[in-house]
Parts: C-alpha cells; structure tokens; sequence
C-alpha cells in the first residue's frame, strides 16, 4: 500500500469509528488524509471498498494483538480463556472507546449483500470458534439439577456471549468496567484452576 493510500486508510478508519460510517463521505477522508479523492477511488474503487479495508485491518491488528496476548498467557485453558477477556480489555482501553468496531459497523450494515457484511459476520464467527475451541479441554461443571452437562459448544457460546454483551456494554458506557465484569463471570463459570 502506498504512504497515500495508508493515510487514507488511517484516516478512514478513525472517521467511521468515531462518526460512523454512514456519517463520513469520501471528501471527509481525502482532505483528512490530505489526498485527493481520485487517489482514493484510484486506490479502493468506491466507499465500499475502504469500509472493507477499514474492517479487514482493524480485524487483522485485533487478530494479532489477541495472539500476542494468548501466546504470552499461561498454558492452563481456563487462564487461556480468561487472556481474551483480559486482551479484550486491554484493547478497549487503547482502541475501543465506543465499542467493538464490527459490531458499530453492523448496526449501520445489515445488509448480506453489502461487501463488508461477510468480514463482520466473520469476524464474529471466528471469535465463537476460537472460545469453542479453547472450552474443548476445559473438564465440565458437575451435572446441573436437570443432570446436564455443559459441553464445550454450550460453554463458548456462553463465553461469547458474555465477551460480545461486554464489548456493547463498553461502547455504550452503561457501566464501568463491563469487561472486566465478564472476566468474572466467565471465570465463574470455568472449573477451578
């Protein structure tokens, strides 16, 4: 990507996070990043396009920063759990103030047929996958009155759930600390280390 097309893309994305998407128009970016709007059409082919960019790179640094912190997390499954709620946090101090970006960018593109729908789908997909996957080796909790076993499809929907109610309750500011509420529940609901 050229340093003009990386401007814009910067630019692009701070504007949707902190305006919404529907909010900022194509002059709004050029003149933020200081570029001419053919450059950007000549980069991205249309608004659509930047938006998909826009997700795809602040999906891919979430990606990254995610692995960095469950690489560094201890080996136990519950504490690999616990390490995305503690990286989600973290996150959001630094990159998050007005929630998960995928989830403001669904509250403006419901459309399946939109370009970006699939990556925000996605996205969230892969976040139900990954807690599913890291429940795999967590033992279930004793047999519940009905004599039910949580499995571990049950327990990352759980996890996911909490973790994506957090990300909303941050954005919106209802309360303080909503991921690191949803840390301790999560960890209510994982067997003892």
């Amino acid at each position: 990507m050229t340093p003009a097309a990386r401007r814009a893309l910067e630019a692009a994305g701070r504007l949707f996070y902190e305006r919404g998407i529907h909010a900022v128009g194509v002059d709004l970016i050029a003149a933020e990043a200081g570029v001419t709007k053919k450059t950007l059409y000549d980069r991205f082919g249309s608004k659509d396009r930047i938006v998909v960019e826009y997700l795809a790179d602040r999906d891919e640094r979430w990606r990254a920063f995610l692995a960095g912190r469950l690489h560094a997390a201890p080996a136990t499954p519950r504490d690999r759990i616990l390490a995305v709620f503690d990286a989600s946090r973290a996150w959001a101090r630094e990159n998050s103030s007005k929630g998960c970006g995928m989830v403001n960018a669904h509250a403006e593109i419901s459309d399946p047929a939109h370009p970006a729908y699939p990556l925000i789908t996605g996205q969230k997909a892969w976040m139900l996958a990954l807690f599913t996957d890291l429940a795999r080796d967590i033992e279930p909790p004793a047999a519940a009155e009905d004599g039910a076993r949580r499995g571990h499809t049950e327990l990352g929907r759980s996890l996911m759930l909490l973790h994506e109610g957090a990300l909303v309750a941050h954005g919106l500011s209802v309360f303080p600390d909503p991921l690191g509420h949803a840390r301790d529940q999560a960890s209510a609901l994982l067997c003892p280390a």
